[in-house]
């Protein structure tokens, strides 16, 4: 039976010349990169040229990048580092941010008492700019706290014009760019933010490891405290093989990133044109939605949708109904459920997400499972 992923939203494949650079270091630099004999500087060597690697590819300097073990925890830290020691009253984010931001948000109000505030979201699944434009002047304290690339439905934010609209209103901005750095060109000179964060293993890197941009001079406090790892904002012995293969994933990402993006956008094309033609009345969620991510509703009963995961994974393929990080909660998608009418909640929805290692093959694969599942 051959295999399918189709869950690359969730998590992608390790790139076969990632784990080959790991192998290396892990059998050839196991010094620690603090130690100051010739293995511990050999390893520091790796860690700093990956972390210059990793700047260019977003125009930041090699100053501002530190290294995570993912983005849920780069989040947590540069939200709650803003609030505890930057002064920040009041957080604008919406209720279709990855649960990493929205249960930080939720923490920080019933710890500290922030100002939480919820942008609107359109029919489209995309943010309410207007809604957005009018909450952010104030004399409080704000940050704003925003997905580029939506994780369930692939609604895309203009960064630009968020940024635009904070820096007119002096808020922080953070962003969450882990759907889309390795999938699209970020600049972060060119875009404005002041915080970004990112995963490895979502552009064919290695799981456990991560990376925010802080923009020079942002004044955070550390998020772990010990020795003088990370400019002594992380502290803990790095992991230079997953820094490695993070740095590796990410140049390839981007030397073959518009042939990916081609390759890529045709075969969601092609999907969506398959499933149209056994399911005439089948609907995307969202619009203009990324090239990687097609999120599709179903006219399926309750009865059958109920075991259409399970019987597809037992034909092999793998999909998902949104977040990874929600599927085993049977509670329908918050994503969905703000700006969806709730009977359209309630109807089976697929999260179909594609890399450039998917095929046409695996598409007919799935669309033949749909049929019999």
């Amino acid at each position: 039976m051959k295999k399918v992923y189709l869950d690359n939203a969730a998590t992608t494949a390790i790139h076969p010349e990632v784990i080959s650079v790991m192998m290396d270091v892990l059998q050839n630099d196991y010094g620690n990169a603090s130690s100051t004999h010739s293995f511990g500087r050999s390893a520091k060597t790796l860690l700093e040229s990956a972390r210059k690697g990793i700047a260019k590819v977003i125009n930041a300097q090699a100053s501002e990048i530190i290294f995570t073990s993912s983005a849920t925890e780069a989040t947590n830290w540069i939200l709650t580092s803003v609030v505890k020691d930057l002064g920040i009253k009041r957080i604008i984010t919406t209720k279709i941010e990855h649960h990493a931001t929205l249960h930080t948000v939720e923490h920080l109000a019933k710890e500290f008492g922030i100002q939480v505030e919820y942008i609107s979201i359109l029919p489209t699944g995309a943010i309410d700019y207007q809604d957005l434009a009018a909450k952010l002047p104030s004399d409080i304290p704000t940050l704003v706290s925003l997905i580029h690339v939506n994780n369930e439905i692939g609604t895309i934010l203009d960064i630009k014009r968020v940024s635009e609209l904070c820096a007119y209103a002096k808020a922080l901005f953070h962003c969450d760019t882990v759907q889309s750095v390795g999938k699209a060109n970020t600049d972060v000179q060119e875009l404005g933010i002041d915080f970004l964060v990112a995963s490895a293993h979502k552009f064919h890197g290695p799981k456990g490891i991560g990376f925010a941009y802080i923009k020079k001079n942002s004044m955070l406090q550390p998020m772990i405290l010990g020795g003088e790892q990370e400019k002594g904002m992380r502290a803990g012995t790095e992991a230079v093989h997953q820094v490695v293969g993070m740095a590796k994933a990410l140049e390839l990402a981007y030397e073959n990133l518009d042939k990916d993006i081609q390759y890529i956008s045709e075969l969601k094309a092609y999907c969506f044109s398959e499933l149209k033609k056994i399911f005439p009345a089948v609907k995307i969620n969202g619009e203009n939605t990324f090239y990687n991510l097609l999120n599709v509703q179903l006219p399926l009963s309750e009865e059958k949708s109920a075991m259409m995961l399970f019987m597809l994974d037992m034909k092999g393929i793998a999909v998902s109904r949104g977040s990874a990080c929600q599927s085993g909660s049977v509670k329908p998608s918050h994503v969905l459920a703000a700006f969806l009418p709730s009977e359209e909640v309630k109807k089976p929805s697929l999260r179909i997400s594609f890399s450039h290692f998917n095929t046409k093959q695996d598409i007919d694969l799935l669309v033949e499972g749909l049929k019999t599942a």
